[in-house]
């Protein structure tokens, strides 16, 4: 199935110069750029580029929730909470003070099952699960912990719609139907 998906290049690369590195992996497995622009958005824009659904703040909040277990540290006295939407509204202010600190690259790829594709290529969300050989296994070190422990977002380098239904929000966000090419 012919799918687009919409793939950021966030400010920890684009401080970097990894923007060619990056592009050429998507080029490199035969992905279509129907669409690529620099940005810089304010921190309004970030904040309403993330989702602000009770789900998806809950799930933000699990995922910080369970690592916080795993390593046996208090999250209620880390966030001043265990509450998991709570927990979630803070991260989620953290990814739009990062993603508006500096500028980033907004790619719409094109190809067969871009969506599972990219999601391959980019890696696992958390640097340490991410394999050698994927964008964020090769460029990115950072930790959940870590960013947590400084309140601020993960440096993982890049961001990929992980759904179609996602992939097309994500994408109208960024693109006018005009600025899109086959």
């Amino acid at each position: 199935m012919i799918e687009r998906t919409l793939v950021l290049i966030k400010p920890d690369a684009v401080r970097r110069n990894l923007i060619g590195e990056i592009i050429s992996r998507f080029e490199k497995v035969g992905l279509k750029i129907v669409g690529l622009k620099m940005v810089k958005l304010s921190k309004e824009e970030a904040m309403k580029f993330y989702p602000s659904s009770e789900e998806w703040l809950k799930n933000v909040g699990k995922k910080s929730y369970e690592t916080y277990v795993k390593l046996g540290i208090d999250i209620k006295k880390e966030f001043g909470t265990d509450d998991l939407v709570e927990i979630g509204k803070k991260i989620k202010e953290w990814l739009a003070e990062f993603m508006s600190s500096d500028r980033i690259v907004a790619i719409v790829l094109k190809g067969p099952n871009a969506i599972s594709v990219v999601r391959k290529i980019v890696g696992p969300t958390k640097p340490i699960e991410a394999q050698p050989g994927t964008i964020r296994g090769d460029y990115s070190f950072d930790s959940p912990e870590i960013a947590n422990a400084e309140k601020r977002a993960l440096f993982n380098v890049v961001h990929a719609s992980d759904s179609k239904e996602e992939a097309e929000r994500e994408i109208k966000f960024f693109f006018k139907e005009n600025e899109i090419f086959d």
